[in-house]
């Protein structure tokens, strides 16, 4: 059939234990970054996948020589066996790997060493004809809507970002939603949100937990990178509020570019959320490609978000308009969807008040 999503196989390696303390150049420095650095190194690969002719591939391709054991293990067994420390290297495909990441945050899976390629449905040769055009219709108008990006990101690439849950911390009877909502109304006052949007956005990020480190090295309860805190000055490790100041100052910084470009409030908070995900300069390649295709560049649902999730295409990807290129849009999209949701539960359950504006 069409392609119903895409993948790259990746190889799977344990972070050092003191990889938190670790900057991201000093952490690279110790990982395996290039296929060429398996040179002479075991790495465990499912018997009978395509990861075994990869391995093949970059020996032959590279001249290095890459000890190989094929095993009748399925990837999440070769997953858990690298984070507890019986196996040192596997590769599995990414969007496998980025689930597993999820419950193991001590191992890495950011080393490519493929392509990306589709993945689709395989049917039956002969006599599938009408099959076929019903499968290929269907998937080509529904990979284009929201509810497929919330799904492949609830399932495939991180499952923290497909979970919808209200907080531990929720009560009703307490009227608040994280132990940091202090904070959070604090804050939420210098960039002139609804405390309540703010905490869907931490939820979102880190489930209200102030150490959380993400595969990328982004830190706390505003998944906040080093350098975009150290942009600001802060210390995004020092304590929870330094880490929400940090967010709160990148979330002013992104309203400046985009509070020119988008008139309607509503929508323009769309966009510094998906920017917030996935940087301003993708989501202003988006804007820029459906302004160039006939598309409203200042509305996100079905204009904007269409082309943010068509920069992984090359075609689109490499056009001349483009200016950050390649970007795998669906993350974001979801990342939108579920914040909002998110906001418009916090404010059923907790009506505006004097004290929680």
């Amino acid at each position: 059939t069409e392609p119903i999503a895409e993948t790259r196989q990746v190889l799977v390696q344990k972070k050092p234990d003191n990889w938190r303390d670790l900057t991201i150049s000093e952490l690279d420095s110790q990982l395996i970054r290039k296929p060429e650095e398996l040179a002479r190194k075991m790495v465990y690969v499912q018997e009978g996948s395509a990861h075994t002719e990869l391995l093949r591939e970059i020996s032959k391709e590279t001249g290095i020589r890459i000890h190989m054991a094929e095993v009748p293990f399925e990837a999440e067994r070769l997953i858990r066996m690298v984070a507890t420390g019986d196996i040192d290297y596997a590769v599995c495909d990414e969007n496998i790997a980025m689930v597993n990441s999820t419950y193991y945050p001590d191992i890495d899976v950011s080393t490519s060493l493929s392509q990306h390629v589709n993945l689709a449905w395989g049917i039956r040769k002969n006599n599938s004809s009408q099959l076929l055009e019903a499968l290929n219709s269907w998937i080509g108008s529904f990979r284009k809507t929201s509810a497929y990006a919330l799904i492949y990101a609830k399932y495939f690439n991180n499952s923290r970002m497909g979970v919808m849950f209200t907080s531990d911390y929720f009560a009703l009877n307490t009227g608040r939603i994280s132990q940091w909502d202090d904070l959070i109304k604090m804050y939420s006052d210098s960039i002139r949100w609804d405390w309540r949007l703010l905490a869907s956005l931490i939820y979102q990020e880190s489930r209200f937990i102030p150490d959380v480190v993400s595969a990328a090295g982004a830190y706390g309860l505003m998944q906040i990178m080093p350098e975009t805190a150290r942009h600001f000055g802060i210390d995004i490790t020092s304590s929870p509020k330094n880490n929400i100041k940090a967010g709160t100052s990148y979330i002013n910084w992104l309203h400046k570019i985009f509070d020119p470009k988008i008139e309607d409030e509503s929508e323009r908070l769309k966009f510094i959320l998906a920017a917030y995900n996935a940087g301003p300069g993708h989501v202003l390649d988006a804007m820029k490609l459906a302004e160039k295709n006939g598309m409203d560049p200042q509305k996100w649902e079905d204009n904007v978000a269409v082309w943010l999730q068509k920069k992984s295409e090359p075609k689109y990807y490499n056009d001349d308009d483009v200016k950050s290129g390649y970007f795998r849009g669906k993350e974001s999209i979801a990342f939108v969807s579920q914040i909002l949701d998110r906001y418009s539960h916090y404010r059923n359950i907790l009506p505006s008040s004097p004290e929680a504006k």
